[in-house]
C-alpha cells in the first residue's frame, strides 16, 4: 500500500504499509544519473551476471567453486543496488532552483560562495541531494553540517559551522 499523505500531521511524506517514508530531495540531474545508472545494472550488468553465474555452474561443484561463490556475491550486489536506486525515485521530488522565486536566502540547489574567516580562504559549494554529494565536485549533501548551517541564511551571513576539528565561522559571500 502506497499512498501520499497531506496535511499538518504528515507533510511531504509517504506513507507505505505502517512507515512514512520522506520525499528524497534531488535535483533533476541527479534524477537523471540514478536513472541512468539503474538502466545500465539492468541492461549491461544483470545480463552479463547470469552469464557468469551459468558458465560457472557449468564447471560442477558449486561448493568449491570460487567463481560462482564471487559471481553470487556480485549478483546480490546488482539486485541490492537497483532495488536501493528505484526506492529512491519512487521517493524524489525533484527541486528546480530556477523555478523558485528568488529571494536572496540559501536554499536547495543554490551554488554558494562562502569565505572562511579563520583561514581568509573562499570556497563555492552546490547543496544537493545525498546521492549527488561529491566533495571533489564541490557539491554538498543538504544534510551536512555546512548545509544545514547554511540554508535560509542571506549573503552577509556569518554561519558557525560544527565540525570534528572545532568551529568554522564562515561569512556567506553570495
Amino acid at each position: 500500500l502506497v499512498s501520499s499523505v497531506t496535511g499538518a500531521e504528515h507533510p511531504g511524506q509517504t506513507f507505505i504499509g505502517r512507515e512514512f517514508m520522506d520525499k528524497i530531495p534531488m535535483t533533476a540531474e541527479g534524477e537523471q544519473a540514478l536513472r541512468i545508472e539503474v538502466d545500465h545494472l539492468k541492461q549491461i550488468e544483470r545480463p552479463r551476471i547470469i552469464k557468469e553465474i551459468a558458465t560457472a555452474r557449468a564447471q560442477g561443484d558449486l561448493r568449491e567453486n570460487a567463481e560462482y561463490q564471487y559471481a553470487k556475491e556480485e549478483q546480490g550486489f546488482i539486485e541490492g543496488r537497483i532495488a536501493d536506486i528505484e526506492g529512491k525515485l519512487n521517493h524524489v521530488q525533484i527541486i528546480d532552483v530556477k523555478l523558485i522565486e528568488p529571494t536572496g536566502r540559501v536554499i536547495f540547489g543554490t551554488t554558494v560562495r562562502l569565505l572562511n574567516l579563520d583561514t581568509e580562504q573562499e570556497i563555492t559549494y552546490k547543496i544537493v541531494g545525498d546521492d549527488e554529494a561529491d566533495l571533489k565536485l564541490l557539491k554538498i549533501s543538504v544534510y551536512s553540517p555546512i548545509a544545514r548551517a547554511l540554508v535560509g541564511k542571506a549573503a552577509g551571513d556569518v554561519v558557525i559551522v560544527k565540525a570534528p576539528n572545532g568551529n568554522i565561522e564562515y561569512e556567506i559571500c553570495s
